[in-house]
């Protein structure tokens, strides 16, 4: 038998054809969310804080400046893109957050730009590091004690 035929050549064959579809696999994953647009919350509630079930985020305010009213601070939401979403994904982002923890408002504290991630590319003897640079959006979850 040659060496390029039986089991030996068959298996290689078939690592190659792998490799390439895992390949176009990740090309078309990347491709697809390289379109897509969405916010990432995530919420830190203070310690030792007041708990409080969650509200409906519908009516939940987004504020850029601290209310009058008398008010409990309840924690932090953190609102971080993929994509290039819109002011309204991220204040359903704020708003969604702020619910969870049982407020009436959220108060936009941090609305910067900033990096958010790398890409690294080229071979691996000499990769090439390029920053992500997102809009990062903290707001400041509160519940009105009074009028």
């Amino acid at each position: 038998m040659s060496r390029g035929a039986g089991w030996g050549g068959s298996r290689q064959r078939r690592g190659l054809h792998r490799g390439h579809s895992a390949r176009w696999t990740a090309l078309a994953l990347a491709l697809a969310l390289a379109g897509c647009s969405f916010v990432t919350m995530r919420v830190q509630p203070y310690l030792g804080g007041p708990a409080f079930p969650p509200t409906d985020p519908a009516k939940v305010e987004i504020l850029r400046s601290e209310p009058t009213r008398p008010l409990e601070r309840l924690g932090e939401v953190f609102a971080e893109p993929t994509g290039d979403p819109t002011v309204a994904q991220y204040e359903q982002a704020l708003r969604e957050g702020g619910a969870k923890m049982g407020a009436d408002a959220v108060v936009v504290v941090y609305d910067r730009m900033q990096v958010v991630g790398s890409v690294v590319s080229g071979p691996w003897w000499a990769p090439a590091a390029r920053p992500i640079v997102g809009r990062v959006v903290v707001g400041l979850a509160v519940r009105y004690t009074g009028p």
